[in-house]
């Protein structure tokens, strides 16, 4: 399946910089879902991985923020981090406008392959990665990844793989 550039929105989509850091700080808190790491690793990561993560903005801030990277032993993969949606933009297709927008993005020319894991209770993130799937018209696979018992605090819940791919884009 091919990937249509025509994208329509009444979202800004762009690369994250440092400034954006302490935003989406405060936005993955604000999930209550999301695993919240230190201020200082999302100033990092919207400084260091700016090019394959993306920053979703409306008139009242930041309202998406996705955090991905290419893998390093599978440079035509994508990895997605975190997918964060603030709670009064769900359902309206965030996600998935702004998985579109970082793969038309030249750091991104190559992927064929997105990969993530998503726990099992989370519900919305199994459906747009399968919903993605679905509209590139490739395979979604779901593996095991990780265990509880990997994670060193408790009440962790197993992490699954989801790998979409192969695609093709224009």
């Amino acid at each position: 399946m091919t990937i249509s550039t025509d994208i329509k929105t009444d979202f800004h989509f762009r690369k994250p910089t440092k400034d954006d850091g302490a935003a989406v700080w405060e936005l993955i808190k604000d999930t209550g879902v999301l695993d919240l790491n230190s201020s200082y690793s999302y100033l990092m990561w919207c400084e260091i991985f700016s090019e394959t993560s993306i920053v979703a903005d409306r008139e009242e801030g930041t309202v998406g923020f996705i955090s991905g990277f290419i893998h390093p032993d599978h440079p035509k993969t994508l990895f997605i981090w975190q997918v964060a949606v603030n709670e009064s933009e769900r359902g309206k297709g965030l996600g998935t406008k702004m998985l579109f927008q970082l793969l038309q993005r030249e750091a991104c020319e190559h992927v064929a392959y997105i990969e993530a894991t998503v726990s099992p209770s989370n519900t919305p993130s199994q459906q747009l990665f399968k919903g993605l799937a679905k509209k590139l018209d490739t395979n979604c696979e779901i593996d095991d990844y990780f265990s509880a018992d990997d994670f060193p605090q408790e009440g962790h819940e197993d992490e699954l793989l989801f790998k979409i791919g192969p695609f093709q884009k224009k």
